[in-house]
């Protein structure tokens, strides 16, 4: 008996010491990289690989860089794929502040996020939680604030470090204001990300993200974008060419796809903050706080393009702020899940559309404005009611206050907002808990964020 006992505690002893091992090889498999402080400027810093990161496949890139979305209509049926066979959320929330914005629960508590800053790529929702910009790449450390050549850029720039051919986690070294001489053209796979500094791109230029995939625009202040153009700009380390003239949008989404724009504070450009068209679709703009300007976000490029029937876009946790007028946002064609945002200013309406767009709006916050004649959230835009009644657009656990009122539509097929739901809505009540983070945040080196 003795010694059956004494081998029954051996094999358990071996049990657990195994499991322990298998822990520990794990945690250590997982290891972010860790940004080094001595980082020559303008080079490119190699980050520790290990056996947890996806591999990249060959060709990919090549690929894409021709045409980001050949074919919509493919992209939205693998997003919609992934989202339904998400039947178990991932576990988002080890570092959980319990904000409820599962986001900012999946990283900002974590003490040491400047050391593992690519853990960010994996804590995207909607329909673009699969862009994971460059997350499988180097850093790039950004150390000058120059443009002064687009054709050439130098290297140490956020112009020569985006239109790599490589997939690049973009970071930068001190506090800049960046102002663009021209468009600054981004390549696939990569990410901007501004925290633990203060970023501008202001009074120039913005952002334009043209047939290319995987883009994550993270932390910065983009505001003040002007009309450029008729000008040479490079793309590519092998190729630049002539742009025409450029509408002045602070970020500019044209035939891409897998793009994420998360925690940025927008404001004050020529045309729109951000514009997605031309067949881009899987497209999460999320924890942006905007303010300030006319027409707010653009979905879609016309009632006659036809490719944007397939666009799929998430806009959730953001904050619509002081100086709104129209457009958060205006739609066309697509699919379009609208959450737990928090609209607290518009002059004309809060969101729009033409085209028979479906559009899903779930648990936000809606606050009309004093005017009388602006109270309704919604607005369909040239045309007739005979027509648009048919459209699909519902309003469910949004919070309507000071009088606000959405005017719903359609039949409420099944099919077609299952095309339109990306994410599990809160409640509305939550929502000024959820947004109270919106913007570029002030993260700093050593402190939470």
């Amino acid at each position: 008996m003795a010694s059956n006992t004494l081998f029954s505690l051996l094999l358990l002893f071996s049990f657990v010491a195994g499991a322990l091992s298998t822990i520990h090889n794990h945690n250590h498999n997982h290891k972010s990289p860790i940004l080094s402080s001595a980082v020559e400027k303008g080079k490119l810093e190699e980050s520790s690989r290990n056996s947890a990161e996806p591999e990249m496949f060959e060709g990919v890139e090549e690929y894409f860089n021709e045409h980001a979305v050949d074919d919509p209509e493919e992209v939205a049926r693998m997003v919609e794929m992934a989202t339904r066979n998400s039947t178990k959320r991932r576990k988002l929330g080890f570092f959980s502040c319990g904000t409820g914005n599962p986001i900012d629960d999946c990283w900002r508590c974590d003490p040491n996020w400047q050391r593992n800053r690519r853990r960010l790529a994996d804590c995207g929702i909607g329909f673009g939680r699969n862009a994971i910009g460059g997350r499988d790449g180097r850093y790039y450390v950004v150390t000058d604030a120059g443009d002064d050549n687009p054709v050439n850029p130098r290297p140490g720039t956020l112009r020569h470090a985006v239109i790599q051919d490589e997939p690049l986690w973009i970071v930068f070294k001190r506090d800049m204001v960046i102002t663009l001489k021209q468009e600054l053209i981004m390549n696939s796979f990569k990410t901007i990300d501004g925290r633990g500094a203060n970023v501008h791109i202001a009074n120039g230029a913005c952002i334009t993200i043209q047939f290319v995939t995987n883009v994550i625009i993270h932390g910065l202040h983009i505001h003040d974008c002007k009309p450029t153009g008729n000008a040479m700009v490079r793309s590519s380390p092998s190729h630049y060419g002539w742009r025409t003239m450029a509408d002045g949008d602070a970020i500019s989404i044209f035939g891409s796809s897998h793009i994420w724009v998360d925690h940025n504070s927008l404001s004050n450009c020529a045309d729109g903050l951000v514009d997605a068209v031309m067949g881009s679709t899987a497209i999460t703009i999320s924890n942006n706080y905007f303010t300030h300007h006319n027409e707010v976000i653009l979905l879609g490029h016309s009632d006659s393009y036809m490719r944007d029937k397939s666009m799929q876009a998430t806009i959730a946790f953001n904050h619509f702020g002081e100086g709104l007028i129209q457009r958060m946002p205006r739609c066309r064609h697509g699919y379009f899940h609208v959450v737990n945002n928090d609209y607290t200013h518009w002059e004309m309406y809060a969101i729009g559309g033409s085209a028979e767009p479906t559009i899903n709006s779930q648990g936000n916050r809606y606050l009309a404005p004093v005017n009388p004649f602006a109270k309704q959230v919604t607005k369909r835009l040239d045309t007739a009611a005979s027509k648009w009644k048919s459209w699909n657009w519902r309003s469910e656990g949004d919070l309507l206050l000071n009088g606000a009122y959405f005017t719903p539509s359609g039949a409420g097929a099944s099919a077609s907002y299952a095309r339109a739901s990306s994410l599990g809505a809160k409640s509305s009540s939550m929502v000024g808990t959820i947004t109270s983070g919106a913007g570029a945040l002030g993260c700093r080196l050593g402190r939470k964020c």
